[in-house]
């Protein structure tokens, strides 16, 4: 757990970055395609002296082009459907995909039980975020849709796979964003505004925050992490960061916070994450009969 709340507090930060000084002013599919490229320079050193088979370099690229490639494909997508706050309420969602596809995945068959925490996490995040919705929504609703479960697919499949020690996955990790980084130059090329291109220091300075710290290290991080907790843990700490990413922005930029929404939504999640880390192996075998 421990790997997941740091790289929450890196991402809830960068969140908070990208809000304050890039959105609107950088083209989001150019950010992304040099946060990728950063992130794989990062790793290139070892990935040089990588000793993983074709059919595990060949996954782990899969992997990194469906849970980040294709994910900021379809997420940049829906924007052209939702207004900002829409696509921060469709998002919740993404605890009860990593559940079922994990619990499918292991056992091929599901019991709602299971869905328990994840379910509760939503509902608190829910709590905090939820905003009227437009009338014309079902679009975009269907593309976040589709950009969660390529999220939750790419932490799911990457629990699966035998990498050994957190330390150890660093030298093929490298692979996971040869896959990133091909889909986001394609989407780049197809779809960038290149008029709206980084222009100031500061702007440069966050890219490669965002690329070496929040991508790079932080996807490593929080992808080994995952194979570290139950599937209902990580589900749920998926949605840690709509709380943590609220109060960052108050304590930086002291943006309005509804604090009553805030405490209890974040108090439902924590709930949610209390329950999730009593579904351990016994809890599962139980669920089984």
């Amino acid at each position: 757990m421990g790997l997941l709340w740091l790289v929450t507090l890196i991402w809830a930060f960068s969140f908070s970055l990208i809000g304050e000084f890039l959105s609107g002013r950088v083209d989001p599919y150019l950010a992304v395609s040099s946060r990728m490229l950063l992130a794989l320079l990062l790793f290139l050193p070892w990935l040089l002296k990588s000793t993983s088979s074709k059919t595990q370099a060949m996954a782990l690229a899969a992997i990194g082009a469906i849970q980040l490639g294709l994910m900021y494909l379809l997420l940049y997508h829906s924007f052209l459907y939702l207004s900002v706050a829409e696509v921060l309420l469709f998002t919740i969602l993404t605890p009860a995909y990593i559940s079922i596809l994990d619990y499918f995945w292991r056992y091929r068959k599901l019991h709602l039980r299971w869905l328990g925490p994840a379910l509760l996490a939503i509902l608190g995040a829910l709590v905090i975020r939820y905003q009227n919705l437009s009338a014309d929504f079902w679009w975009g609703l269907l593309l976040i849709q589709a950009a969660n479960l390529c999220f939750a697919f790419g932490q799911v499949a990457y629990r699966q796979l035998d990498l050994g020690s957190t330390g150890s996955q660093r030298y093929n990790f490298g692979w996971f964003f040869v896959g990133a980084t091909l889909i986001s130059l394609l989407a780049t090329a197809l779809f960038a505004d290149w008029n709206k291109m980084p222009t100031t220091t500061l702007d440069y300075g966050i890219l490669v925050w965002l690329g070496l710290v929040a991508s790079g290290l932080g996807y490593w991080l929080w992808n080994a992490g995952a194979r570290q907790v139950n599937a209902n843990q990580l589900a749920v700490m998926n949605n840690v960061l709509i709380p943590a990413g609220l109060v960052v922005n108050f304590v930086f930029w002291q943006q309005n916070v509804n604090w009553w929404t805030l405490s209890a939504g974040s108090v439902l999640i924590l709930i949610s994450l209390l329950w999730a880390s009593r579904s351990d192996k016994t809890t599962l075998d139980e669920q089984q009969k």
